[in-house]
Formats: C-alpha cells, structure tokens, sequence
C-alpha cells in the first residue's frame, strides 16, 4: 500500500477513479444480496469492498490540502458506481419475483394457457373490474431473470393486459423452474 503514497498526478487519479467504481459496484451488488437473503455471498463482497475502501480513502485522505483534486476524481467515481453496481446487479436479476396481469374475461384462460406453455406457473382468480366487468387476476411466480421474457409474451398476446412486477423475499410451494 505504500506505493499508492508515492504515485502522484493523473496515474493516482486513475487508480482512485476504477478502484472507488470497483467498490462501489461491489458495494450495491452485496446490499441486493443481503436483502435477497443471500448472506454469505453478501459477507464475501463486504470483505472486499472494506479492503479496497480502506485503501482508496487512505490514498486520497494523504496530502489531501496538496491535491484536491483526488477529492473530485473519488466523488466522480462513487456516482459512477453506483451507476454501474445498479446496471450489474440488473444483469444478474437474483431472487425472485410475482407478476400479476388483469385481463378481461375471455382472454384469461388462452393467456395462462399460453404462459404454462412457456413453463411458467400460473394461476387465475376471478374479479370485477370498472362497472362490474368480468376479468381475470393472473398470478405469476418466476425468477427475476425471467421478468422480460413473461412481459414480453404477455404484451404480445394481450397489448391491453395489466401488469404488475413485484420482488419475493420467500416463497414456499408451488410451480417454479
């Protein structure tokens, strides 16, 4: 660690520009983790993240009244990281989610239909819609990863559908691959 002490200028800058990215991204991977319930893997991506923060922030706290400037480059890149922790931790979707479509009546059936066909579990509710119209409540448990592949049939099957997303904490029993 004593070398970051001696590197100076636009090398340093760089250093604490991707390091401060790096731990960030870390950092909001491992709290969607710890929320999801996913504790050891959060607890790995802490200890990590502690490391690589101890050493940013000591690199940009030494001589920090002699070049301010590492002060702008280490705020840049947590905003950055953030940015790219939330794109990160999208791509890789943990847990799990419900979707619930409201559709009419007579399309409720042909659209579990459909859905089932595709793997997905579903089940159907009857309600009342505005004016006491017939409608069917889909409900929809899948992995976060499938979310866009579910919208997508829905939306082509029934352009007027209904659709709500939801995170899952727990789920115990029923249909899912």
């Amino acid at each position: 660690m004593e070398f970051l002490f001696n590197i100076k200028g636009p090398a340093l800058y760089l250093i604490i520009f991707c390091a401060k990215i790096i731990e960030v991204s870390i950092s909001t991977v491992r709290l969607v983790l710890i929320n999801k319930g996913e504790r050891v893997k959060g607890a790995l991506l802490a200890l990590m993240e502690i490391i690589i923060w101890l050493i940013v922030v000591s690199s940009v706290l030494n001589n920090i009244t002699e070049d301010p400037i590492k002060v702008l480059v280490y705020a840049v890149a947590f905003s950055l990281g953030n940015f790219i922790g939330v794109t990160i931790e999208s791509k890789i979707a943990v847990g799990l989610s419900s979707i619930q479509v409201v559709v009419n009546d007579e399309d409720g059936e042909s659209l579990a239909d459909m859905l089932r066909e595709q793997s997905f579990g579903v089940t159907i509710l009857e309600g009342k819609g505005k004016n006491d119209s017939k409608k069917n409540l889909l409900f929809i448990q899948l992995k976060r990863k499938k979310i866009p592949e579910a919208v997508k049939l829905i939306r082509q099957t029934n352009p007027e559908a209904y659709i709500t997303v939801n995170d899952i904490k727990s789920m115990m029993g029923g249909y899912l691959k």
